[in-house]
């Protein structure tokens, strides 16, 4: 593993304890980081997209670090893989609820701090199902397509503050959230890769964390492929 310089730097990573966030969480502290991990799983517990859990929670971050230099958006769910006229209400909430609104309040409650501080670097997990749209999986395809826009936006607003904001949009990853999918779906993500297989949650990890270091200093409100050759733009 090729060593970034994180001594120092400080971390929140949400879904940090299984699949692509504990590859992130680990890549970081090898590095020198310190990390606070935001999951339902693990002590203490902090659902991303619950506003007033996700402000505490930021509170708890400074006081015990002092300051908080990255953030890494991980948490995710994938939802059902039904047509979109059969798909259902509440999950649709749901599935928005936990993909897009918990990067949105996190973005909201960390990035002032940052922007106070003038250095701060924030890492959203999207999807390549952002850019082209999976069928059958509709709430899924359109919050990562938002975790996208949100990216974009607050790029954008935040360019000359010292704070970089960029996504990744990786093709499928085998970890836990397979067991949300079908077999169908899962071979049909695969087929779609011209690399012929899924990508490893350690290299998502290593994109992610160049993101989110020093070095990465001219790029913000960008997207940056990891899917195997799949991504046509």
């Amino acid at each position: 593993m090729n060593q970034l310089d994180f001594k120092g730097r400080t971390a929140i990573v949400t879904g940090g304890m299984q699949g692509i966030g504990a590859a992130i969480v680990k890549r970081l502290e090898q590095s020198g980081a310190k990390v606070k991990i935001w999951d339902l799983e693990g002590s203490p517990k902090v659902d991303a997209s619950d506003r007033k859990a996700v402000e505490h929670a930021t509170s708890q971050a400074l006081s015990d670090l002092g300051r908080i230099d990255i953030l890494v958006n991980n948490a995710g769910i994938a939802g059902k893989n039904v047509p979109t006229v059969d798909y259902p209400t509440e999950e649709w909430d749901r599935v928005l609820r936990v993909n897009l609104t918990s990067q949105f309040l996190c973005c909201r409650a960390v990035a002032p701090h940052m922007v106070k501080a003038g250095y701060g670097r924030i890492v959203n997990i999207a999807s390549i199902a952002g850019k082209e749209g999976n069928p059958n999986a509709v709430a899924y395809s359109a919050s990562k397509a938002g975790v996208i826009s949100l990216t974009k936006s607050l790029g954008k607003e935040l360019a000359q503050s010292g704070v970089l904001v960029n996504c990744v949009t990786p093709a499928a990853a085998k970890t836990a959230i397979f067991d949300q999918m079908t077999e169908t779906h899962i071979q049909y993500m695969r087929s779609k890769i011209p690399m012929g297989r899924f990508v490893q949650v350690e290299e998502i990890a290593a994109l992610v964390c160049w993101l989110a270091s020093a070095d990465c200093s001219f790029s913000t409100g960008a997207v940056f492929d990891i899917s195997g050759g799949r991504a046509t733009y």
